[in-house]
């Protein structure tokens, strides 16, 4: 089994922590983590794609071992952070594996850089109104009013029965849900300042939705290979969220299995064959 390396990379003002794997000349696979988790969502996967790929999974900034930025983080500085940081760690053309608020930051690198994309893969990443689900409506509220009530009452979505309800909701058997992803998630949020960090993402994710349709362009107009792997029973993002990718690329594959949001935490064995399986198309 391919080992895997931890390490820091110096980005600009930013120290990024990384997991990395796989042999140096191997097709590049970068893997974006969402909320509220870090790199070590990947943790089952890793190991069973470092025979093929070289692999790098950064915590994203805020997010678990990365440096934690001030008040007002943005999703474009988070992808202007990454955007360097691949340049940092020399992933020139690659793959990108992207899920919740990975999908926002890989999809602003790919309008950024379509030529340095080889192919994406969404797990439960969404680019689509119709994959939205009313679990977002008291975020929907704070965009509409960033009243500090409406602030106040997202910490809801930051505590730690919600977060054990992300990993667990829509799963068959949440006995194969293992609580070392939620425990250490929630270790991570409750560090001095991570809740204003994080209230200030889910404000700004309407910046996300206003650029859906830069988004769809880039499909549309470069049809990059895509896959879509999918928690059909995610309460944030819905199946319709999936199946849109394919209105603006035909070819794209599209993939449902029986579990919610952290699709990964179940299936990542049966993931990871249908990644090896697109690869060989």
């Amino acid at each position: 089994m391919t080992a895997i390396t931890y390490r820091t990379a110096d980005v600009d003002s930013s120290k990024i922590f990384y997991r990395e794997a796989g042999a140096p000349g191997a097709p590049k696979l970068l893997l974006l983590h969402g909320f509220p988790s870090a790199g070590h969502m990947f943790r089952d996967l890793i190991p069973l794609l470092a025979d093929r790929f070289h692999i790098i999974a950064p915590d994203l900034p805020g997010f678990g071992n990365s440096t934690m930025p001030g008040r007002g983080c943005t999703f474009d500085r988070i992808a202007e952070t990454i955007d360097r940081f691949t340049e940092v760690v020399g992933f020139d053309r690659y793959a990108v594996y992207v899920f919740d608020y990975g999908a926002p930051t890989g999809f602003r690198l790919a309008v950024r850089h379509p030529d340095r994309i080889t192919a994406i893969i969404s797990q439960n990443g969404n680019a689509y109104e119709e994959g939205l689900s009313d679990g977002w409506n008291p975020i929907r509220a704070y965009w509409q009013d960033a009243s500090a009530a409406n602030r106040e009452a997202l910490r809801a979505f930051l505590k730690p029965e919600a977060v054990l309800w992300q990993y667990t909701h829509g799963v068959p058997d949440t006995t194969r849900v293992s609580p070392d992803g939620y425990s250490l998630d929630n270790f991570y949020l409750a560090r001095p300042g991570a809740d204003e960090v994080q209230l200030d993402l889910f404000g700004d994710y309407k910046s996300n939705v206003a650029l859906y349709p830069t988004f769809q362009t880039y499909f549309r107009t470069h049809k990059p290979p895509f896959l879509a792997v999918w928690g059909k029973h995610d309460p944030f993002f819905l199946p319709p969220g999936a199946e849109a990718f394919k209105r603006d690329m035909p070819d794209a594959v599209v993939r449902f299995f029986d579990t919610g949001h952290f699709a990964l935490e179940t299936h990542a064995v049966e993931i990871a064959a249908a990644i090896r399986e697109f690869f060989d198309r």
